[in-house]
């Protein structure tokens, strides 16, 4: 069993981060994107991910980092902003081994932290025995909604997969006016 240390990302590990999603979007079908982003891209999308206060963490494990997940707005209108779209990538090398079950285990807990009341996922070629569809089945996502042939990568058309994890009472109470949603929204605009 590989040891798995979780931790918050951190600029110095955009290098690494960015190899991890090339090769997702070279060689597989989880992101719809057809090009790899280049490294300023990358930390582009960190900083504003981050200066957002969404959790942004990396996987540790044999001396490297060998994936990494963060959470994202689901939608940008402000009814929305009570949910979060987790993204999970791992090193092909460390696929199997317990990286993005960690992964997502560590995001789960700091969006409830946050006080986010719905995590989505949005799984791009969502079949049934997809290891990404399975993971969130084992975490208790429930399936929400398929769009089918959604996407045309690599030669074929794709479905997406919409799943969701409701936390800190999901549509059953009022929202929390500590949560950084709410802090945001009321935030003075600058």
């Amino acid at each position: 069993m590989m040891s798995i240390f979780i931790r918050g990302a951190v600029e110095t590990d955009l290098d690494r981060i960015t190899a991890i999603y090339a090769d997702a979007v070279e060689h597989g079908t989880a992101s719809y994107e057809l090009e790899p982003p280049t490294r300023s891209e990358m930390g582009a999308r960190f900083a504003a991910l981050t200066s957002s206060g969404y959790p942004y963490i990396v996987a540790e494990a044999d001396g490297g980092i060998v994936g990494y997940a963060y959470a994202s707005a689901f939608r940008p209108r402000p009814a929305y902003r009570f949910i979060v779209e987790d993204s999970i990538y791992v090193a092909p090398e460390a696929k199997g081994r317990g990286v993005g079950r960690a992964l997502l285990e560590q995001l789960i807990a700091d969006t409830r932290a946050l006080g986010f009341r719905q995590i989505v996922a949005v799984i791009g070629d969502g079949r049934p025995d997809s290891p990404s569809v399975k993971l969130h089945e084992r975490m208790g996502f429930r399936h929400s909604g398929r769009l089918e042939g959604s996407g045309y990568k690599h030669g074929r058309w794709l479905d997406t997969v919409f799943m969701q994890l409701p936390m800190n009472g999901g549509s059953d109470t009022k929202p929390d006016p500590d949560s950084l949603a709410e802090r945001r929204f009321r935030a003075p605009s600058r």
